[in-house]
């Protein structure tokens, strides 16, 4: 009984499988599941969910490109993260970007940041505690409280490596 429920499991897989050979879904191959991070979702619905935020997150970077202290490089590569779940196509369409995908691919292989990344990442995180600070003027521990996680944010950008191709080189 558990052997027929695994085939009837594993039969509708290959049927939604089939379906998204031609579309924005489509499958990958082995060969391409095993050289990226993440793994297609077995269930339908799994995929479509990962494909639904890839697609709000996409659209959350692309507003945070637009508009001073929202972010943008995050909002991607969690949208990369999801559509290697759902969606190879679009997964690729993010790292080939000629904007993003530098960032994405340094991010994957190394974990790295860009020079300019942590600069605007950090002239971002300050001037958005002093916005918060200014228009709020929070009490003594909300604004400790705000100071220390937005420091450990800025702590946590400062210490990736920066990627391979800009060791080494002055950008100033």
């Amino acid at each position: 009984m558990a052997g027929q429920d695994a085939r009837q499991r594993d039969g509708r897989v290959d049927a939604w499988n089939g379906l998204c050979d031609d579309g924005l879904m489509k499958r990958a191959s082995d060969s391409d599941r095993q050289s990226r991070p993440g793994h297609l979702a077995r269930s339908r619905t799994a995929r479509w969910a990962w494909f639904g935020t890839g697609l709000l997150l996409v659209a959350l970077g692309v507003i945070g490109a637009m508009l001073p202290l929202m972010p943008t490089t995050i909002f991607i590569i969690l949208a990369a993260g999801c559509f290697a779940r759902s969606s190879p196509r679009l997964e690729a369409w993010l790292l080939d970007h000629p904007r993003f995908g530098p960032t994405l691919r340094a991010w994957r292989a190394e974990g790295a940041i860009p020079r300019r990344g942590k600069i605007a990442a950090c002239i971002g995180i300050a001037t958005g505690y002093g916005l918060f600070w200014w228009s709020l003027r929070p009490g003594l521990i909300v604004d400790l409280g705000v100071a220390v996680i937005l420091a450990g944010c800025a702590a946590f950008v400062v210490s990736r490596p920066t990627p391979a191709n800009e060791r080494g080189r002055s950008e100033f």
